[in-house]
């Protein structure tokens, strides 16, 4: 949007004005200019602040995001979404867009990318490595150990093989207003994250025009009403259409888009059906013409949009077709309201309370966020943020389909960043880290399946790369099965991503502990750690088992003494970390389970033989099994601190001295980045108990990534609150939410710890409907930074360790009052619970 019309929407609001000059000013005085324009700056953001306020916005209760003018580029869209189904609009008066998405559309295709002569060169690279000859190993690698073919296309996969997650198309809403030239007033476009509804109103010669959004949970539709208050006033026109490979017309009363995309072989991809058909409710005259659909003279319409690709659904356009005359023949009111109570049932599981100041939420969130980034203590925006990410893996994710990519569901380009494909060496991963403890297991569901479905095309893999057993990934998937490594050797030849992935899904049955889950998930698990059993090589300094030839994820290094960048390595840290939660995961699971006795002997010899985490000269914990030194010592990439987080191997209590080296790590690292690494370092820092570095980040993570409309490509936040890496990727998002709650609630270490990492800034608060691993779902409430109040419900049978806070008494009572006296041994307590009990805390201090 230019600035002309950026004013077209503020010229009647002078106090909007003010704001807008505050925040340009705030985002013109850099961090180091004299104190005098950093008071200057505040007060004027301050100025800002009181005269919203006292504004005409309207002052609604309940989360949302909203904002007073239309979106001037994409990342200033409100996203919609119900796990398949896509729709993000712009809001726009005259011309509106809403561009579509369906989490299945892909180009591309199965293709064999394993190469077949790559294990004959294994026994010489790897007896390079071992002579410390990392770059000639890595030149060798470069012609003989990646995949067949054209892998990823170097991120352009649209067009070969692998292929791209693709835009499905956009929605062209043409409006012609009774007045002509359009004057909108009171604008205003909102999200409602309490039922997943959005919405857009303004008033324009004596007319309120209202739209409403949502992408319906029940009928799995994407669907719109446009409504006027007087009569015959509304009118509009709609096309649809995508940037390649589309034909748009007019089947009876209905728009459809069709199309076939690219396979990157014979051209014969996925094919996909997109249909839109209009009702008008009393009055109004609906026709279709030069395919496209007008509406004349009308007062209220509703438009549905209904869509499906082939991808495991050779029925697709019958399907198409079912479900725009289902929502056709429903009533509104009813769709609504069943829509909102699916989606209710996954949001409405988990709560924060920062004591939040009501008001704030009375500022345009695009603006509150320059706000937050000169002084950070809107407490509410941070809820909002939490419960954003929640908003959008229940959005993003549904049971039966796939997994968010890096784009989640939303993408507005056949040229997706990186394919929008799933990055195995964190992103996909980081996608999830919400879901167990933000209580919403179910939605693991995709990735787990997906995961399973690896182990065929894995398998393949493993043989032809490493003469080996077992399955394995690297580091881009995508939806054909791509296992091989990937095209260039510094990022594409990690070969631990598959331990990473099942560590998911270890953590959905830790959070869960069904065992007829783990059952299903034995098979993956057994055939992950059977692959590094075959491929652990001893090398020779220690006689370590070690992977070789690997990476440390995307880093490099210089070889000794000299200024020869390398990525190529053996034993990297991550790798080995890694390597010992997949065999400890399975050797847990064989017992539990009662099989394998002889497969668990064999993984514990292999564990006790991989080499340790390490603490370099300089204190930080070591990433390479060598102390190189880094390229980019600011990498974004901090994969030696798995152990950390996600991980367990790295605690406080348990291993003092490696926790203390991670924190050293982390100063080296610095607190800046992509969106994700700071969202990650979030975690990391929740993890060393440190809260107030931990909050340090998540202000870094909302850094606004726009400034007068330009985007600054750096790592934050978007006007729409969506991450920036940049470009636009989820996984902060999800990253952002997950270590908020871990600032509250923690139990990786078996111990559930509560408050373990409570900023300065969230003092006081509540929270209820996290979940901790052994299958509980946990509330808490505290004042002066000092826990007051616990309820823990259990949803399996199980023992549950909870650390006591020191300098406290502490009451137990059991379901409706019944006392409770829990063994208590150095401040942790050991609850037995089964499942459906509940036990209630009592804190005070004395």
């Amino acid at each position: 949007m230019s600035i002309h019309s950026i004013h077209q929407y503020h010229a009647t609001d002078l106090k909007s004005q003010i704001f807008i000059t505050a925040g340009k000013r705030s985002v013109a005085c850099g961090q180091n200019e004299h104190n005098y324009l950093r008071m200057k700056k505040i007060k004027l953001i301050a100025i800002g602040i009181l005269l919203c306020i006292g504004a005409k916005a309207e002052n609604n209760a309940g989360l949302r995001l909203w904002f007073d003018r239309p979106a001037g580029q994409w990342e200033e869209t409100i996203p919609l979404g119900n796990g398949r189904l896509g729709m993000m609009p712009d809001g726009g008066v005259e011309k509106e867009t809403l561009v579509l998405n369906d989490i299945t559309l892909w180009s591309g295709g199965v293709q064999d990318a394993d190469n077949p002569d790559a294990a004959k060169y294994l026994p010489e690279i790897r007896q390079m490595l071992f002579e410390g000859k990392n770059a000639e190993a890595q030149k060798l690698i470069y012609k003989t150990f990646v995949c067949k073919g054209a892998g990823s296309g170097y991120g352009n996969g649209n067009d070969v093989p692998f292929g791209s997650y693709e835009v499905l198309g956009n929605l062209h809403i043409d409006y012609q207003y009774p007045q002509g030239k359009v004057a909108p007033k009171n604008y205003r476009r909102q999200l409602s994250l309490d039922d997943a509804v959005a919405t857009t109103s303004f008033e324009s010669g004596g007319v309120t025009y209202t739209r409403e959004y949502f992408a319906a949970f029940g009928l799995d539709v994407l669907v719109i009403r446009l409504q006027a208050s007087r009569s015959g006033c509304l009118n509009f026109t709609i096309d649809m259409n995508r940037p390649q490979v589309y034909e748009t017309l007019l089947d009876g009363d209905e728009l459809l888009m069709k199309g076939q995309l690219n396979n990157g072989t014979d051209g014969k991809g996925m094919r996909y059906n997109a249909r839109v058909k209009v009702k008008v409710a009393g009055k109004g005259v609906v026709k279709g013409k030069d395919n496209r659909i007008n509406v004349t003279d009308a007062k209220e319409a509703f438009i549905f949009i209904s869509a499906a690709t082939d991808y495991k659904n050779p029925d697709f356009e019958s399907k198409c077709s079912r479900l725009l005359q289902q929502a056709m023949t429903g009533n509104y009111a009813r769709i609504k309201a069943e829509h909102t109570k699916l989606y209710r049932n996954y949001f409405d599981r988990a709560h924060l309370n920062l004591h939040s100041h009501p008001d704030r939420d009375t500022i345009p969130t695009d603006r509150r966020l320059d706000a937050f980034a000169a002084h950070p203590n809107d407490n509410g925006l941070v809820e909002l943020y939490f419960q954003y990410g929640r908003y959008l893996l229940i959005s993003s994710a549904r049971p039966g389909l796939l997994p968010p990519n890096l784009q989640g569901l939303w993408a507005n380009t056949i040229h997706t960043p990186w394919n929008g494909d799933y990055h195995l060496n964190i992103n996909v991963q980081m996608n999830h880290w919400p879901v167990e403890i933000t209580n919403l297991a179910e939605l693991h569901q995709p990735l787990i399946q997906m995961v399973e479905s690896f182990v065929e095309p894995g398998s393949r893999t493993a043989k032809a790369f490493y003469n080996a057993g077992g399955w394995v990934t690297h580091v881009i998937a995508n939806v054909w099965g791509f296992t091989a490594p990937g095209e260039h050797p510094s990022w594409g030849a990690t070969n631990t991503s598959g331990a990473w992935l099942c560590a998911h899904l270890w953590e959905h049955f830790d959070y869960n502990r069904d065992p007829k889950y783990l059952q299903q998930i034995y098979s993956a698990l057994k055939g992950s750690a059977q692959f590094f059993l075959d491929i652990l090589q001893p090398e020779p300094a220690h006689g370590w088992l070690v992977t070789v030839p690997t990476t440390s994820p995307e880093n490099s290094f210089y070889l000794p003494g000299t200024k020869t960048s390398a990525s190529i390595c053996m034993g990297s840290t991550m790798d080995n970390q890694l390597v010992r939660e997949i065999f400890g995961n399975v050797i847990t699971a064989s017992e539990i389970l009662d099989v394998d006795a002889g497969l668990r002997d064999r993984l514990k010899v292999a564990m006790a033989k991989l080499p340790p985490n390490q603490i370099g000269s300089d204190g930080r914990l070591m990433e390479w099994l060598e102390e190189y030194e880094e390229v980019e010592p600011h990498h974004r990439h901090v994969s030696h601190l798995y152990g950390l987080h996600p991980g367990n191997q790295i605690t406080l209590a348990g291993t003092p001295d490696l926790a203390e080296a991670a924190r050293k790590s982390l100063i080296a690292r610095g607190d800046g980045g992509t969106g994700w690494s700071r969202a990650w370092k979030i975690n990391f820092w929740a993890r060393l108990g440190d809260g107030n570095h931990a909050y340090l980040l998540l202000c870094n993570l909302l850094k606004p990534v726009m400034e007068n409309g330009f985007n600054m490509n750096r790592g934050g936040t978007y006007p729409n609150l969506l991450c920036a890496h940049s470009p636009f990727q989820i996984d902060g998002n999800f990253g952002g939410c997950a270590g908020i709650a871990e600032m509250f609630l923690q139990s990786h270490s078996g111990v559930i710890e509560l408050l373990p990492a409570l900023p300065d800034a969230f003092s006081d608060g509540s929270f209820d409907g996290l979940r901790v691993r052994g299958g509980a779902d946990l509330s808490a409430t505290w004042a002066d930074k000092k826990l007051t109040s616990v309820t823990l419900k259990a949803t399996a049978d199980n023992t549950f360790k909870l650390r006591i806070p020191a300098g406290v008494s502490v009451t137990f009572k059991k379901g409706k009052g019944e006392s409770l006296n829990p063994t208590v041994t150095d401040n942790i307590a050991e609850i037995r619970l089964k499942a459906g009990e509940t036990v209630s805390i009592t804190v005070q201090t004395v």
